[in-house]
């Protein structure tokens, strides 16, 4: 049996392929791929009408276009050596997906709310975006260099000082973690912004299922349908919803038993297409609207269409065959407490979906209204939150012997994401050049 001693060794052995201070180099190779056609790459086989809308988001910052661009920055980080210490990333690890969500136990937690990219990769890929993220929110926020150095920093240490902490703990102990929502209230300096933040969490408490109902539905004949609202929510036609009920019983049957009995006892009541995000455009997405014991005990799923994570050119194949599954498992592993209704099923044409309820998240911070010091309080209960996924899916013993005590590891990160704050700026300026040119379409304000 493998020992800690020879699992922490396994992780510090781990430096000879690329020692922390390695992670501090970003450099553009002469045959990098253009940001933008990577992107159009992915645009095969999505919704051309939606297209002018994913870039229209993607082009309002830098910030929009790092959300918009992970298959950019996957490819970026794959060019490049790693430590070979796997955990289940997620793939997508930037600043706003993370978020407050109720657990089946209705307690809000601060956890990853989104999947899409999650599989199998190198720890590091995860804590690199993260951080180049959270410099690129700081710049945005008109923060100094050194302030968004600093947050950048904090990203990384947090998640070096959570790992080493979350090795030493038991099995259990480390599945059972979770971060309760009431922990950002400390970290806000601000007796104003805490106020503020305290009447955020109380409304997110107070929000369930009945909240969408007036938002998204209007009564027709005594029945609820969803609004429409073209492009981003228009009903499903005859053909979309006999295939949304087909495929409805081959999703159920990826529930457990008790959470089949409960979805039996809602009835399929209306559908829509959504559009959702920024990076996800253009994929097909669906809302479900189902109704309980009446009108007014509404039950809402979306249903997202999953593909190939951006992850999957670049690494070892994973344990999924279908990307629905892929992303179920990867959020069931990843998340401290996943969605009751979380499951997975193949629609029209073979393409792969997964479903979940569509308001199980209650909120995200305002990172763009954030104090420095807001910010970086901010980036290291994220970076924690990153760290104790990762500990959940992967050898925590071994990454905290490659992190080891010093702050190395924390500082180049923290200088990588400046570097790459720089690309993601400067790819912003090529996509919108390529918009101004007509090259790809662009709706702006959608």
């Amino acid at each position: 049996m493998t020992t800690p001693a020879d699992r922490a060794r396994r992780g510090r052995d781990a430096r000879k392929r690329v020692s922390r201070s390695a992670h501090a180099h970003w450099l553009a190779s002469v045959d990098r791929p253009d940001p933008v056609a990577v992107l159009e790459r992915q645009d095969r086989d999505r919704l051309s009408e939606l297209l002018p809308v994913r870039y229209g988001r993607m082009a309002v910052s830098p910030f929009a276009f790092l959300r918009g661009s992970a298959a950019v920055m996957t490819a970026d980080l794959a060019a490049g050596q790693h430590t070979g210490l796997t955990v289940q990333l997620c793939g997508d690890a930037h600043l706003l997906n993370f978020g407050l969500y109720a657990s089946p136990e209705r307690a809000l937690v601060l956890d990853f709310d989104d999947f899409d990219e999650t599989f199998p990769g190198p720890f590091e890929w995860d804590v690199k975006r993260l951080a180049a993220s959270v410099a690129v929110a700081a710049r945005e926020n008109g923060h100094s260099e050194a302030r968004a150095r600093r947050a950048a920093l904090e990203t990384a240490a947090a998640y070096r000082t959570a790992v080493r902490r979350l090795s030493r703990l038991g099995e259990l102990a480390v599945w059972y973690e979770h971060i309760e929502a009431d922990r950002l209230l400390p970290l806000i300096r601000s007796a104003r912004r805490r106020r503020r933040a305290e009447a955020s969490l109380t409304r997110a408490r107070r929000r369930t299922g009945l909240q969408p109902l007036d938002r998204l539905t209007v009564v027709v004949d005594g029945r609820r349908r969803i609004v429409h609202d073209p492009p981003l929510l228009e009903p499903a036609g005859a053909p979309d919803s006999a295939a949304l009920r087909k495929i409805f019983s081959d999703y159920r049957s990826t529930l457990s038993e008790e959470r089949r009995l409960l979805l039996d006892r809602f009835r399929f009541a209306d559908a829509a297409r959504k559009v959702v995000g920024v990076g996800s455009v253009g994929t097909r997405c669906f809302v479900v609207l189902l109704t309980g014991r009446d009108t007014d005990d509404p039950l809402f799923l979306q249903l997202k269409e999953a593909r190939p994570s951006v992850l999957e050119e670049h690494l070892p194949g994973g344990a999924y065959v279908h990307p629905g599954h892929r992303v179920v498992a990867g959020q069931r592993l990843l998340q401290a407490a996943s969605d009751v209704f979380l499951g997975w099923t193949t629609g029209p044409q073979g393409r792969a979906f997964y479903w979940r309820q569509l308001r199980d998240t209650k909120g995200s911070a305002d990172v763009a209204g954030m104090t420095p010091a807001d910010l970086a309080a901010y980036a290291r209960l994220c970076g924690t939150a990153l760290a104790r996924a990762h500990a959940r899916s992967g050898d925590r013993i071994a990454i905290a012997g490659y992190l080891g005590d010093a702050d190395t590891f924390e500082h180049a990160v923290a200088d990588f994401a400046l570097a790459y704050a720089d690309q993601t700026t400067a790819d912003h300026t090529v996509l919108r050049a390529a918009i101004a040119a007509g090259v790809v379409p662009a709706a702006p304000g959608v």
